[in-house]
């Protein structure tokens, strides 16, 4: 499938800054699942942005501005040809970072109790079975709301409050694996809309190495392992190290910020 995407972040400053640096993690990488066949960044000071690789492979612009600012608009934009893999996406012999990374635990994937209890859906022969059955039973326990969880909520919280978002289930996913020593880890990302599917076009999900397999997504919101709907940006240990952006800023008072994300399957697609 051929999609279509437009991402743009708009911030608004009540009173300007005296500068800001910001690191953008807005370029979608090739792979088992999804070949860039044209992307572009559009910001302040990305003519001018130091480029690398961090430490989890996701390809960052830093850009930084020393003049006074009120507002910055931020759009991502392209076009990505996707294969539904069944969530499978395999080893990555050239990846050059151990899947043993995806074992520490943050702030945001500490588990308890509550979810190593969760965990033990995972911990059978079947591991395939078991993160589908782990999976579901997030689901259950975690109704998908928006606007009742914070930006970066530990998932022990979201699980006590039985509420929350794409990234709080795939935060308590996460959390739950790594209890019983599996990788796992944070994917965000772009999903084309279905009908009645629980979630916002800028999406989040889970990865887990299995053995045989290797690395295999589960959308926890959706209850569904990612098809070729779906567009991987990024990943980390949580949602702050696979954050699109992050930055600096000195000065300023109020930040408003606005995201507007636009998915759809290429028109000449549509036509056929």
């Amino acid at each position: 499938m051929r999609l279509t995407v437009r991402h743009t972040t708009r911030y608004r400053y009540e009173t300007p800054l005296a500068n800001a640096m910001q690191q953008l993690r807005l370029t979608p990488e090739d792979g088992p699942s999804q070949r860039v066949v044209e992307w572009s960044i559009e910001a302040p000071g990305i003519e001018r942005a130091t480029t690398y690789k961090d430490a989890f492979g996701n390809q960052v612009h830093m850009v930084s501005r020393s003049e006074p600012i009120e507002d910055v608009e931020i759009t991502a934009s392209g076009i990505v040809e996707t294969t539904d893999t069944n969530g499978i996406l395999g080893h990555e012999p050239d990846a050059g970072i151990p899947p043993r990374i995806y074992t520490r635990v943050t702030p945001l994937t500490q588990s308890n109790q509550a979810i190593r209890r969760l965990a033990a859906n995972a911990e059978g022969h079947d591991k395939i079975a078991g993160f589908h059955a782990l999976m579901h039973a997030i689901r259950d326990k975690v109704d998908y709301k928006v606007g009742v969880t914070e930006t970066h909520a530990p998932a022990t919280a979201v699980l006590a409050a039985g509420e929350g978002v794409c990234q709080d289930h795939a935060h308590i996913f996460i959390a739950a694996a790594r209890s019983i020593g599996v990788p796992a880890r944070y994917v965000s990302g772009y999903l084309l809309l279905e009908d009645e599917q629980a979630s916002e076009a800028h999406h989040a999900w889970a990865e887990v190495m299995i053995n045989g397999l290797g690395w295999t997504g589960f959308d926890i919101s959706n209850a569904m392992c990612p098809t070729d709907r779906y567009i991987r940006l990024t990943v980390g240990l949580d949602s702050r190290s696979a954050a699109p952006i992050r930055g600096i800023r000195f000065g300023g008072l109020e930040e408003n910020l606005h995201v507007e994300v636009d998915v759809a399957q290429a028109a000449f697609q549509q036509q056929q």
